[in-house]
Parts: C-alpha cells; sequence; structure tokens
C-alpha cells in the first residue's frame, strides 16, 4: 500500500486529504502526481472512479499553496474545462475540500445558472476556475473574466470534450491563458483525435495509462440480455423489484424517452426521478441530491449524466437503451464500482441495437456475458445523412428540398426532383400566354 506521504504533498494539503477521507492513492494518482509536482504536462488514461480528478487536483492545489500570490480583480490562477455542468460541480465540490482551510478560492462557471452571480463572483478573482467551454467563452466576451494569469490548464474527460464538438471552442480559449503553463490531459477512454489534442496543446508530456483506454473498471459485473424492444419495460421493472433498496441509475438514449420511463416507473410505485437535457439546472441538482441521499432509489438519465455523477453507492447500472457511441457504454458503467466498490452494469439489447452492442464489444475488446435470451440477427437502421440543420427538423427540409442554400444536401449530391404536382405548376408557368 502507498501512502499520500511518499508523494511529496505539503502537511496542510495532507491533513485535507485525510480529512477528506482518502488512505492511501490509486494507481492514477501514484502514478500521475509525483510527475505533476515536478511541472510536468500529463496525459492520464484511467478507467472511470478511479480517482482522476485527485490526481490533477492535488498537485494543482499544491503549486497554488506553494506559490501564493495576489489575486488580481477577474483574473484566475487555473482553469479547468471539463464537458458537463454535473462534471463541473462534481470536481469543484472535490477541490473545496482539498483547499479547505486555506486562502484559496475555487469557482465554477456553467450554463443554466445566473451569469450576473458568475460575474460578480469572477470581480474579485480566483485561484482556481472549473467550467463548460460554453459559458466561459460566454464571459470572455463581456470581460468578465480574464485568462492572461492562468499558469495552469486541465482538460477533464477530453474525449467527450470532442464528442460534443467542443474543439472549436478550446481553440478560442487556449490562446487566451499564460504562457509558459503546465497542462493536464485526463481521460477514460483514447479516440484518435486525442492524439492530435495532446500533441497541440501538451509540451513533452508524460503519458500515465493505469489500463487499456476504454476498459471497464475491474469490479464492474456486466451481462447483457436480448429481449425485444417492447419487452423492455417489463424486464426493467423485474430486475428492480429484485434490489428495491439499492440505488439504480438508469440511461435512456433520448430526453423524451427518459422522461417517459421515469414517469413510467413512478406510476407503478418506484421511487424515480431523472434528469436531462430538458431539465432546469436546479431540476438536475435536486434530483441527483435526492439520489445521493437515497431520497429516491432511481435516477433515469442521458448522457448528460454518464460523467459527473460520482455516488460510491450506486449499485446497478442498466442501459436500457444502447449509446449510439461506444465509449460512452464505457463511462455509463463508470457510474457504479466506484471508489474499490463492486457494482453491476446490465444492458438491454434488442435486435436495433446488436450494430451497437458490436461496436461496444469491439471498443472494450471483450464479449460481454449474455443474461438472458438469443443474439437475434443484426438489423441495419439506416442512420439520416447530414446537412440541412439539425435533428428532425434538417431531415423535414431534406425531403422538401429546401436546406438553406444548398445545405441540405449532402456533398455531391443533386437536388432531390420536385413532387409530380409541383412539376405540373412549374411546366404552366413556362407555357407562353394565349
Amino acid at each position: 500500500m502507498f501512502d499520500f506521504d511518499m508523494l511529496g504533498l505539503s502537511p496542510t494539503l495532507l491533513a485535507a486529504v485525510k480529512s477528506a477521507g482518502y488512505d492511501s492513492p490509486t494507481p492514477i494518482q501514484n502514478q500521475a502526481i509525483p510527475l505533476a509536482l515536478a511541472g510536468h504536462d500529463i496525459m492520464g488514461l484511467a478507467q472511470t472512479g478511479t480517482g482522476k480528478t485527485a490526481a490533477f487536483g492535488l498537485p494543482l492545489v499544491e503549486h497554488l499553496l506553494t506559490h501564493q500570490g495576489k489575486r488580481e480583480p477577474k483574473s484566475v490562477k487555473a482553469l479547468i474545462l471539463a464537458p458537463t455542468r454535473e462534471l463541473t460541480n462534481q470536481i469543484a465540490e472535490n477541490l473545496r475540500a482539498y483547499v479547505k482551510g486555506s486562502h484559496l478560492r475555487v469557482g465554477t462557471v456553467v450554463g443554466g445558472q445566473s451569469i450576473n452571480v458568475q460575474m460578480r463572483f469572477l470581480e474579485r478573482g480566483t485561484d482556481i476556475l472549473v467550467a463548460t467551454p460554453g459559458r466561459l467563452i460566454d464571459l470572455m466576451d463581456r470581460r468578465a473574466v480574464r485568462l492572461d494569469l492562468a499558469q495552469f490548464l486541465v482538460l477533464d474527460e477530453a474525449d467527450q470534450m470532442l464528442d460534443l464538438g467542443f474543439i472549436h471552442a478550446l481553440r478560442r480559449i487556449a490562446p487566451e491563458l499564460g504562457t509558459p503553463r503546465q497542462t493536464m490531459l485526463f481521460s477514460a477512454t483514447m479516440p484518435k483525435q486525442m492524439e492530435e489534442l495532446s500533441r497541440t496543446y501538451l509540451t513533452n508530456p508524460r503519458r500515465v495509462q493505469v489500463s487499456p483506454p476504454g476498459k471497464a473498471a475491474d469490479k464492474v459485473t456486466q451481462c447483457v440480455h436480448f429481449v425485444a424492444k417492447s419487452e423492455k419495460p417489463a424486464m426493467l421493472r423485474e430486475l428492480l423489484r429484485r434490489h428495491p433498496d439499492t440505488l439504480s441509475l438508469v440511461f435512456s438514449r433520448t430526453k423524451h424517452g427518459a422522461e417517459k420511463l421515469m414517469k413510467g416507473l413512478v406510476a407503478d410505485g418506484f421511487d424515480a426521478a431523472s434528469i436531462h437535457g430538458n431539465k432546469s439546472q436546479g431540476q438536475r441538482d435536486r434530483a441527483i441530491k435526492a439520489f445521493k441521499d437515497g431520497q429516491v432509489k432511481i435516477l433515469v438519465a442521458t448522457d448528460v449524466a454518464a460523467r459527473g455523477i460520482d455516488i460510491p453507492d450506486v449499485r446497478t447500472v442498466y442501459n436500457y437503451d444502447l449509446p449510439e457511441v461506444p465509449d460512452n457504454y464505457v463511462h455509463r458503467i463508470g457510474r457504479t464500482a466506484r471508489a474499490g466498490r463492486d457494482g453491476e452494469a446490465i444492458a438491454f439489447c434488442c435486435a436495433e441495437e446488436v450494430g451497437l452492442l458490436n461496436q461496444i464489444e469491439k471498443v472494450m475488446k471483450v464479449s460481454i456475458p449474455v443474461g438472458s435470451g438469443r443474439k437475434p440477427e443484426e438489423v441495419k437502421v439506416e442512420k439520416p445523412k447530414r446537412g440541412g440543420g439539425g435533428g428532425g427538423q434538417g431531415q423535414r427540409r431534406r425531403r422538401s428540398g429546401g436546406g438553406g442554400g444548398g445545405q441540405g444536401h449532402g456533398q455531391g449530391q443533386a437536388p432531390a426532383p420536385a413532387k409530380p404536382r409541383q412539376a405540373r405548376r412549374n411546366k404552366q408557368r413556362r407555357k407562353p400566354a394565349a
């Protein structure tokens, strides 16, 4: 067993670590903390639930405690970027435990909350700012925050930031930071774009990898049930009734699906709540708190909750719908078996999702054990072509041939032919007057 005393942390920070209930460092912490304290850029890869926040948070706080300086108005000394509001709040909560009793200030800026309140907080300056990229850019545009004094940059769950298209925001934010600076990038999965990202923003980084990218936590027991789509609700209820006193996290692919599933569970007598993109930040925070406190036993969520929920008591994760992005499966099931505990990940797979299951198993390099049913033949689900705007609205424009300045058609595609009735009208208009 390694001990935090051997990692080079100051007595002040060691006291905060012990007060937070940490006994000994995890493998990612044991490897990353000494390198970060030495000033190296870090590229850290580790399973979810293995303590990545402390791996970058503790050396960051140590540096700021050692190099004390006057806090200037609107300034930031260290910036941490995260893809979701929930993860941002979770990181900040951990950091506040590390800086307890010191002069350091930790702040958060996320969407869905009053930007005026955030501007007032930033007026006095802050030592560590944890932010989602979109809201941070809003504050930069209003000149409410300055980053030129920031000497530390952390990108947490950088792979999801790439998935959500935050790369453009990152290109806008990074040049505003001070130089030289120390940059740390942490993630549980390693898509190809991550190498490019590391080359762009990290200088001679030390790579710290304690498990293969895309691998689930060792203590997660996985299984998949092959079941018809119409039979998923009954199977979920049957499994939930087997463990009525444990916390269960249920993932749905869509916001509408999550809300409908939650209301159905409540109607059947289950203590359930939901979080998704249609909920306000206050509603999401209250639902997570009720789940964490055990007031509700079931939390139904979209992938907005796949990262940022750090509740050690979550016993089971249900993939009611399989995710369309294979890496998201890893992050979903990483919500259980946290802090060294055991956990169970149960997936439902209908015929239309067999292709998604195959992709997940390919990424994880495992064959998920079958809990029940037989694997059906893969049903090819044709995805809508890109272009013409977002979501279903863009698809309707493509069918009508509208797409806004030609953007409704995919590259190299000819415009859709006019409908017969419209063609007859056009022909009549072209006839010369009698």
